[in-house]
């Protein structure tokens, strides 16, 4: 895997940026807080998206809602490219799934979902999160991390990356299984069934022996209980017959007293009927006499209307009609009222002006004493005249309102009186139903009875034929069969009983011999696979420590072969070698051994470069066939000194270091960068990353 370029988008200090990286050795280099390890933190959230703590606070720009990685690799000559995304809801940062894609060759393979896109990045890389960021991704201040572990944790840490920790866990793992299948081989020796499987075998044998005994008497019960079965139906039916003679009977007895209160019904209804016929007559005549009266009090209604001019024998319509005709009357008459009093009017207030001013109020003239005066008793005439009309007019409205009420009144009473008539002639067609409808039913309830007392007549007729006495002696004959059959039945039974009984004996005592054979096969199969188990168990035991010894051999020829790659052409003065708990063991030029903690601090960081790397390569030789192409480097210069030149040297190692396709580096020191063969300058301006080549 090589990395062509990085786009960050409200990363940390990164606004926006694109940081385009090349084979071989690359360098960040900036000053304290440019976002120089912003860019190895995107790398890692854009592959495998999972924080590195327990949120992803140290990703997301401080006062931004969403942010963006895109990172564009190459693998084995093909192109892939992933785009993930972070958004703020509230106070919680989370992925965005929505922008998630992972494309190859520039086709879209894995979007929306995580594991998916997880999947076809291992398909791609063969490496996993933790692979990337214990060997791959070497962090600030965690180089030497394997070098410090104490042998125990380095031993379980490398077993664990190299999968021998597997054989280890499966050795422990088989324990408890052995252990459970040697208790149930001592179970299965002391179940009662495997050890008294002959006694069962013997019970078997005479249970079979009874069963066929309780057999043959249950077959001669059966024969004997056929015979009285048939002299048993024999009686039951002579029984049955005298018994539905007499049922017969008693259904007749029934019937006559259903009949006889029918009958007493009927002619309660009857009674009933007659009243309620008597009833009708007297509502009917009370419905005509109101009738009659509420007639009388239309006809003087309608004599009130001839006296005030309006024809009595006009409909209700008609008179509604007429009323509303007088009312428009009475409106135009009060309008030609309301005229003539403002004609009264303006002829006074001309005559107090023509007094008072001796001026014509039309044309503002002045009037001579002699057309003043002519002028105000035409005006006075006028006014007289008005008053004389309006004074007719008044009447002829007051007449006119009255003859008004009158005919509002009447309508209304009128109306009510028809609404009555009308109501009275409903409940005179209902009541004269009524009465037919009784009549009707007096007729029916007559035939009725007729018809009842003819049936009782029958029914007592035929209650004369019967015979008690025949029904007792065919109960007796049918009572002393019935005991015979009920002894035999019941012996019957028993014997059936026995023979479930016994058949579920021989049933239980089959299950338990074969349960007990069954026991005995697995006895014997737990022995053969006890016998197994622990020679697999020891082969997991045994196995473990040769492969370690075959990894421990290739790593320190890996080590070695690294060591005297960073060293140059004069080859590494130290000799390593590395003993079965992975620790590493420093022979000098006089092959004296020192441990690593006695080494210079030059001498510690190379050969913690050495070794990490090391692992690496093993470890991506045995996963993907392949040798490690990348790795990330963060601050790798923490511990070494400018004046003793240590910077200088482990710049200068890694330059000649070719195993290794590219290396991105992370550093504050520009005399590191200068053996870099692409530096990229990071710098800080209002709280933005700039980025520049």
């Amino acid at each position: 895997m090589k990395i062509k370029a990085v786009h960050l988008e409200n990363i940390r200090s990164h606004k926006k940026s694109v940081i385009n990286f090349t084979d071989g050795f690359n360098c960040l280099v900036g000053g304290l807080g440019t976002g120089k390890s912003s860019v190895l933190y995107a790398i890692d959230f854009a592959l495998f998206g999972e924080p590195l703590g327990r949120s992803y606070d140290y990703l997301l720009r401080e006062g931004e809602d969403r942010a963006r990685v895109i990172l564009q690799f190459t693998v084995n000559g093909k192109e892939y490219a992933i785009i993930r995304a972070l958004k703020r809801i509230g106070n919680r940062i989370s992925q965005d799934m929505d922008q998630l894609r992972f494309f190859e060759n520039g086709e879209l393979v894995a979007e929306l979902k995580s594991d998916a896109v997880l999947e076809q990045l291992f398909s791609s890389l063969g490496i996993d999160r933790n692979i990337f960021r214990r060997l791959i991704w070497i962090r600030q201040e965690h180089l030497k991390d394997v070098l410090n572990m104490t042998p125990g944790e380095r031993q379980k840490t490398i077993d664990e990356l190299f999968n021998l920790s597997d054989y280890e866990e499966a050795w422990s793992n088989m324990r408890p299984v052995i252990r459970w299948y040697e208790s149930e081989k001592s179970s299965l020796e002391k179940d009662p069934d495997v050890t008294q499987i002959k006694d069962l075998e013997a019970r078997l044998s005479e249970a079979i022996s009874e069963m066929k005994m309780r057999k043959n008497e249950l077959k001669k019960v059966k024969a004997d209980l056929l015979r009285v079965e048939d002299k048993l139906r024999e009686a039951k039916a002579r029984l049955e017959k005298l018994e539905n003679l007499r049922k017969r009977n008693e259904e007749l007895r029934k019937q006559e007293s259903r009949l006889q209160a029918r009958i007493s019904a009927a002619e309660q209804s009857l009674r009933m009927l007659k009243m309620r016929i008597d009833e009708e007559f007297k509502r009917i005549g009370e419905l005509r006499r109101l009738r009659d009266s509420l007639r009388k009090q239309e006809e003087l209604q309608r004599s009130r209307l001839e006296n005030v001019g309006v024809p009595r024998d006009l409909t209700v319509d008609e008179l509604e009609k007429h009323l509303e005709d007088l009312r428009r009357m009475i409106s135009a008459e009060l309008g030609k009222e309301e005229i003539l009093r403002s004609e009264i009017k303006r002829a006074s207030q001309r005559i107090s002006s023509i007094a008072e001013k001796s001026r014509c109020p039309l044309c503002l003239q002045d009037l001579s004493a002699e057309y003043k005066n002519r002028l105000i008793g035409k005006l006075r005439g006028e006014i007289s005249e008005n008053k004389r009309i309006l004074k007719e007019f008044e009447e002829k409205v007051r007449r006119l309102e009255a003859a008004h009420n009158v005919l509002a009144e009447s309508i209304s009473k009128i109306q009510t009186i028809e609404a009555k008539v009308e109501n009275l002639r409903d409940q005179e067609e209902s009541a004269e139903k009524v009465l037919a409808e009784a009549r009707r039913r007096v007729e029916e309830t007559n035939v009725e009875i007729s018809q009842l007392k003819a049936e009782i007549a029958s029914v007592r007729s035929q209650m004369r034929e019967f015979d008690i006495s025949k029904i007792e002696k065919a109960q007796r004959e049918y009572d002393a069969v019935f005991e015979e059959y009920a002894s035999l039945k019941s012996k019957a039974q028993s014997l059936e009983a026995q023979t479930v009984e016994i058949s579920k004996r021989i049933d239980e005592l089959k299950e338990r011999l074969e349960a007990a054979s069954k026991k005995v096969e697995r006895l014997d199969r737990v022995k053969r696979i006890l016998e197994i188990a622990r020679e697999i168990r020891q082969s997991y035991r045994s196995i473990q420590p040769k492969l370690r010894r075959d990894f421990v051999l290739y790593l320190e020829r890996t080590v070695q072969q690294i060591l005297d790659e960073l060293a140059g052409g004069e080859g590494s003065s130290l000799q390593v070698r590395i003993d079965e708990n992975y620790t590493p063991i420093v022979e000098g030029e006089s092959g004296y051994r020192r441990n690593v903690q006695n080494l210079s601090g030059g001498e510690r960081t190379m050969l913690a470069f050495a070794y990490r790397l090391g692992i690496a390569q093993l470890l991506m030789q045995w996963r993907t066939g392949r040798g490690l192409q990348l790795l990330l480097l963060d601050e790798p210069t923490e511990s070494l000194g400018r004046e003793d030149g240590s910077i200088n040297r482990l710049a200068e190692s890694l330059s000649r270091l070719k195993t290794i396709e590219q290396i991105i580096a992370v550093t504050h020191s520009e005399e590191f960068a200068d053996k870099a063969d692409h530096v990229i300058w990071l710098s800080k301006k209002d709280n933005q990353s700039i980025v520049s080549s």
